[in-house]
């Protein structure tokens, strides 16, 4: 593994409206622990529903996982609940990112976040700009990633959705979708 003074720290943002951004981050979760590096995902909408990926991540002494979101927020009850949420998980964020524990970091969802308004693009860039460690790679995932994001990122990718099981009746599948 790359010494930390040897290693170009990438941040990177998942987008779009197809499928396949955050299990993207999570390969990479996987691929940077099998190189023994720290990993840390915060999940900023996924709460209590239990995944696989968060399941496996359990076997790794290196990775620390966060799932500290009220669920599906399109079918909130309580959006002033959804917005406190939030900011939360992103002073959680901020204070991992800025303690240089980890290698990687992980904003799973956060461009909904900015997205509903609770986080601004402009917010999170300027942390990342100003607080980042210069070897710490950070991906964000999420539709519409704000334009602030797309901007000071490395690599943006965007997910195009052609055709999803879903259109046709089928539910999400344990260990495709979770």
């Amino acid at each position: 593994m790359k010494t930390r003074d040897r290693r170009h720290g990438l941040v990177l943002v998942h987008t779009g409206e197809g499928k396949g951004k955050s299990s993207s981050a999570f390969g990479m979760v996987f691929r940077a622990a099998g190189w023994g590096m720290k990993v840390c995902v915060i999940q900023f909408i996924k709460g209590q529903w239990q995944t696989g990926e968060q399941k496996a991540a359990e076997r790794f002494d290196t990775i620390e996982w966060h799932a500290l979101g009220d669920g599906f927020t399109w079918d909130t009850q309580n959006p002033a609940q959804d917005i406190q949420t939030s900011r939360e998980i992103w002073q959680l964020a901020k204070q991992k990112i800025e303690f240089g524990d980890f290698d990687m970091i992980v904003l799973d969802e956060i461009n909904y976040c900015c997205g509903y308004g609770w986080i601004s693009g402009d917010e999170i860039a300027e942390f990342i700009r100003n607080h980042k460690p210069a070897w710490q790679h950070l991906i964000l995932t999420g539709r519409n990633a704000p334009p602030e994001l797309i901007a000071s990122a490395h690599t943006v990718t965007a997910m195009t959705r052609i055709k999803h099981a879903f259109e046709t009746g089928i539910k999400a599948e344990q260990g495709v979708e979770f």
